[in-house]
């Protein structure tokens, strides 16, 4: 029997994932989206990834989070560090991993209490 719970108290939770949504705290959510370990989940106006800029990154900075978990879509795609300069002089941490394992990634650090972001690029099909 488990005795631990599954969505960490006042804290975000993905609960799935399909590549075109993610459901966050049982919402889903079908465009990118940003998902800080504690607080609102906000839109990440970022419909390609190609279009990633200084300014999507500047976004997450304001949120002031220790870790950056950056789901780069579908497949796994690097940014430029140019892009994300700004994280770098703050001293915050990015990894870039697909979706699917940015998901699992953020929950697991989320539950250990880390002030972990999840930045996720969800492309229209």
């Amino acid at each position: 029997m488990k005795f631990q719970l599954d969505q960490p108290q006042g804290g975000n939770s993905i609960s799935r994932h399909d590549g075109q949504h993610v459901w966050v705290n049982g919402r889903q959510h079908g465009a990118s989206l940003l998902v800080p370990w504690r607080g609102e989940v906000q839109d990440w106006a970022l419909a390609r990834f190609d279009d990633l800029s200084e300014a999507h990154f500047e976004q997450i900075l304001a949120l002031k989070p220790e870790l950056v978990i950056f789901g780069s879509g579908a497949k796994l795609r690097f940014a430029r560090p140019a892009l994300y300069r700004a994280l770098i002089a703050a001293r915050i941490g990015l990894e870039t991993m697909d979706l699917g394992a940015a998901c699992r990634t953020y929950n697991v650090l989320a539950s250990e209490g880390r002030s972990v972001l999840a930045a996720l690029l969800i492309e229209a099909a």
